[in-house]
Parts: structure tokens; C-alpha cells; sequence
């Protein structure tokens, strides 16, 4: 039986709270698992008495307690007594109840207490100011999870495409550098597996974008193909995935093309994040592949410009509850067959 979704609250202070309450006003809807907030369970009252969702707010002291109020109000697991949050006007405390939300998140999905992790967004910059040292969340969870950073893939996923790019947060410059034939292996690899367990494909297609425009033509505008990433692809290929390329980025994203992938692996950031956010932008779900826990999270940022005025879309929140379940779902029957066939 999969256990109530562990959705941290995010910086108090941005959309967090809003788009969790309005994920839970949608519940029906979009048929949603049941699932909880962790926070300060002021935060979440205070969205409803803005008259943002007007939706009734239940403080809980165990997940366990989740599902037998899910019906009837939203679920917080109240974690931090803190002065109440001025939305927009991010803080100190904030970014604590943000911290704290996310280690208790991790903690119950380890334990089996949570089915899952669900992220709401945060503000890194007021995250370092009270201790916080990794690149984002992903590294965070990964290390909670006991899985080096290097080995949690992200993934950025909607409807009709799913993308990882194999280097993420540094400078264009930097990624001829960092984009070696051991990268394009590890990535390929965790991307294979998280197609079998997360979403119940049995023989996963990868797709590789090429680094150069036009794939390099032959060497002769960038060697990066022929030297890294072909010799990867034959080393997979002869491992036994099935992984095709490098092919030019600029023609891999049209309808046709992407009913050729299950996953595109791409070089760098915004290789890979312009197609997902131009197809996807309102329902794209950031999901971290190689952990022994499910995490998903929406695809954008805290938007503390719009916090507490009710204009919040929470359709990415949405659609990373629904991903979740899905995931859920496809590893209890990935577990299921490995014990049936032992």
C-alpha cells in the first residue's frame, strides 16, 4: 500500500503554500492520492484566510493521521513555531521552516512513513544564509538518500517529453570539459533504470543530443561527437541499451522525433530545459532519478512577486503529485515482480 506523499512547504514566503492548498482544492479533480504538508501550519491557514483557496487546514502530528482527514482538509504536519511569514518578503525563519521541512520530508520517505517526497520551491540564496551548502535540492536529498551527488540525475519531465541534462548549474564554457565518455555512461545508465522502476517501460529508448550544431558535421565544427560521445553510445549499445545518436539538437524535439525517444539525454541546462519549458511550461516536473526514494518537484521557482495575491497556477505542483503516484505505482510492481521471480 502506498503511503500518503510528503509535500514540503518551500520558502513560506513564495508560492509554496498557495499551490500546495490549491493542489489539495483540485484533489478530486485530478484524482489525487492523499498526501500532506510539512511547515508551519500558520502558513497554510494564513493562505486560506487571504481567501487565496478557502480551503479548511488540519494540524497533524503523524503522517499516519494524513489520510484519515485528507477528504474533508488539508493535512500539515506542523514543524516550525516561527513568527508568522509576510508572503513575498522572504526571511531567516522562512528559509529555517523551508531547511527543516525538507530534512523531515526525506526522513519520512526513508523510513517508509511517506510514499513519497514532493519539493515545493525554494530560495536558495536565503537557504545559504542559514547554513544550507549544496547546489540545490536534488544534492541535498541525494545525500540524505546516501547516493553521491553525482549519481542523482534530474530530470525534467511533462506529457510528451522527458529530458536529462547530463551537466546541469555551470558555465557554457565549462561543459566541453565536464561532458566525458564516464558522464555520458553513468547518465545513460540511471536514466535506463529510472524508465523500468518509475515508469514501467520495459526496453527504454535514449536518445543522445549532440553538443555541436549539426552533430559536429563529421569533426569539422567540434570533435566532441566523435571522440566522446560515439565511443560512449557504442560502449552502452554494446552493454545492451538502447541508445541512439548523437543527433543535432536543433531537429530532436518535433512531434515525429520525440515518438522515437522515451528520454533525451542533453549536454547542457538549457538544452534540454528550453524544449521541456516551451512544451511543458505549466505542467513540467523536476524528478530525481537514481534515489531509493521517490522526489519530485514543480517546475519553477518561488515567484515571490506573486506570493499571496492568489494568482499562483498550481497545475506543475499537480502534475509532480501525479508523477509521483506514477512512480509509486510502477516501483511496487518493479518490486513485486523481483520477488515473484526469486
Amino acid at each position: 500500500m502506498i503511503k500518503p506523499f510528503a509535500l514540503s512547504c518551500g520558502d513560506p514566503a513564495g508560492i509554496g503554500p498557495e499551490i500546495i492548498c490549491k493542489s489539495w482544492q483540485a484533489r478530486e479533480s485530478n484524482d489525487l492520492k492523499p498526501f500532506f504538508a510539512i511547515g508551519n501550519v500558520e502558513d497554510f491557514k494564513q493562505a486560506d484566510s487571504n481567501g487565496i483557496c478557502g480551503i479548511p487546514v488540519v494540524k497533524i502530528s503523524t503522517p499516519a493521521e494524513a489520510a484519515d482527514h485528507f477528504d474533508k482538509a488539508l493535512p500539515v504536519l506542523h514543524i516550525y513555531d516561527g513568527p508568522p511569514t509576510i508572503s513575498g518578503e522572504p526571511s531567516l525563519d522562512g528559509a529555517q521552516c523551508a531547511l527543516h521541512a525538507l530534512e523531515i520530508a526525506c526522513g519520512l520517505a526513508r523510513s517508509g512513513d511517506a510514499g513519497a517526497v514532493v519539493t515545493a520551491p525554494v530560495s536558495k540564496s536565503q537557504l545559504y544564509k542559514v547554513g544550507f551548502r549544496y547546489p540545490g535540492q536534488t544534492e541535498f536529498v541525494s545525500e540524505r538518500c546516501g547516493i553521491a551527488r553525482q549519481n542523482a540525475v534530474m530530470m525534467l519531465a511533462g506529457p510528451s517529453l522527458r529530458v536529462i541534462p547530463m551537466t546541469t548549474h555551470i558555465a557554457l564554457k565549462e561543459v566541453p570539459l565536464q561532458l566525458t565518455r564516464r558522464l555520458i555512461i553513468a547518465r545513460a545508465k540511471v536514466a535506463h533504470k529510472a524508465m523500468i522502476r518509475n515508469f514501467g517501460i520495459t526496453n527504454p529508448r535514449i536518445a543522445v543530443a549532440a553538443l555541436n550544431p549539426h552533430a559536429g558535421e563529421d569533426g569539422n565544427i567540434g570533435d566532441e561527437e566523435q571522440l566522446v560521445m560515439i565511443p560512449a553510445i557504442e560502449k552502452l549499445v554494446a552493454e545492451g541499451l538502447d541508445v541512439k545518436g548523437p543527433y543535432p539538437a536543433d531537429s530532436m524535439f518535433h512531434e515525429e522525433a520525440r515518438s522515437q525517444y522515451d528520454v533525451a539525454l542533453c549536454p547542457y541546462h538549457d538544452q534540454a530545459l528550453i524544449p521541456l519549458k516551451a512544451l511543458h511550461f505549466f505542467d513540467g516536473v523536476n524528478i530525481t532519478l537514481g534515489l531509493p526514494i521517490i522526489r519530485t518537484s514543480p517546475d519553477h521557482g518561488t515567484a515571490f512577486a506573486i506570493a499571496g495575491q492568489g494568482r499562483a497556477d498550481p497545475r506543475s505542483m499537480i502534475a509532480a503529485i501525479k508523477m509521483a503516484e506514477v512512480a509509486a505505482v510502477n516501483r511496487e510492481k518493479y518490486s513485486n515482480r523481483k520477488k515473484a521471480a526469486l
